[in-house]
């Protein structure tokens, strides 16, 4: 196991280190809120390039009003998103994401149509039927269209929580949505907005947007700050353990909780480092690089 030194006492943290070796460093019922993003086990490579626009007398991009632009390849990152058995792989994980989570507190495990199903009977055993709180839909609208099938354009997220009866959840605190048919309703429902249901209508990370990180997983902040103002309280600590980008860290900085953000891929850890590390000494926000060797990396 790593020495990880952490305590809810703390500061943030970013770890670079395998999360089954990390996670059983964690004292029990440590976070009120957990997020799991793990691989989707698509059977293929994931890779994605970063691009940098910007304006050029001689560009031979031509946008708005005729003028030229140029465009600069950023880093490619790429993972094996591939496994022969995904649930010998994903199960120890979720059972130290059940002894974590505090008696009040809730899990999001987030997957697609291929392991959803397999996950939902796998969390029905582990929490119970009763623990299961819903199931989210993140519908989007980018990338290629298949002419042979309905294309997908969802991700599912599974929520559970640890106590059904104990469960903190704060639907007042969430970003509302405007209303589809705004001619339906008063003016003062149409300011305000409507509440989220099951279904979140967000688009994907832009790729020449400002949020871009050019990891190859990024997700959207705006899904992850939804699920923060849900589910904790200010000064409650969250957890991901596939953090990738450090998405949920993002969240919980800006909405004023503390993070943990755990992945084994150098390509994250140095996104993350990035995404986290000006203003370190005002935001607390400590980088830990354990010994990989002793970790059994």
């Amino acid at each position: 196991m790593i020495d990880l030194n952490w305590t809810s006492s703390g500061p943030n943290q970013v770890v670079l280190g395998d999360n089954l070796s990390v996670l059983p460093c964690l004292p029990d019922a440590s976070f009120r809120m957990i997020y799991v993003d793990p691989p989707f086990n698509t059977g293929r490579i994931q890779s994605r390039q970063s691009l940098k626009t910007f304006r050029s007398e001689t560009g031979r991009r031509i946008g708005f009003k005729g003028l030229g632009y140029d465009t600069i390849k950023g880093r490619l990152s790429s993972y094996d998103d591939s496994f022969e058995d995904y649930w010998e792989f994903l199960e120890p994980r979720l059972v130290h994401a059940h002894r974590l989570l505090s008696q009040d507190g809730t899990l999001y495990l987030h997957l697609d149509y291929r392991e959803v199903h397999y996950a939902k009977v796998m969390l029905d055993a582990l929490f119970g039927r009763d623990c299961f709180l819903n199931e989210i839909i993140w519908a989007y609208d980018y990338g290629a269209r298949s002419k042979s099938r309905w294309p997908a354009k969802h991700d599912n997220i599974l929520v559970y929580v640890k106590d059904p009866s104990r469960y903190y959840f704060n639907s007042v605190e969430v970003d509302r949505e405007p209303y589809m048919a705004p001619g339906l309703v008063t003016p003062e429902k149409v300011a305000a907005g409507k509440l989220p249901t099951d279904v979140w209508w967000h688009t994907i990370v832009s790729p020449t947007g400002k949020e871009k990180t050019g990891y190859a997983t990024q997700k959207p902040v705006g899904i992850l700050r939804r699920m923060v103002q849900a589910s904790t309280q200010e000064g409650d600590w969250v957890l991901d353990f596939f953090a990738g980008s450090g998405t949920l860290g993002a969240a919980a900085e800006e909405l004023g909780r503390k993070f943990l953000l755990i992945d084994k891929s150098p390509d994250a850890f140095e996104v993350m480092t990035t995404r986290f590390s000006l203003g370190r000494e005002s935001r607390r926000t400590e980088l830990v690089s354990p010994n990989l060797e002793a970790a059994g990396e």
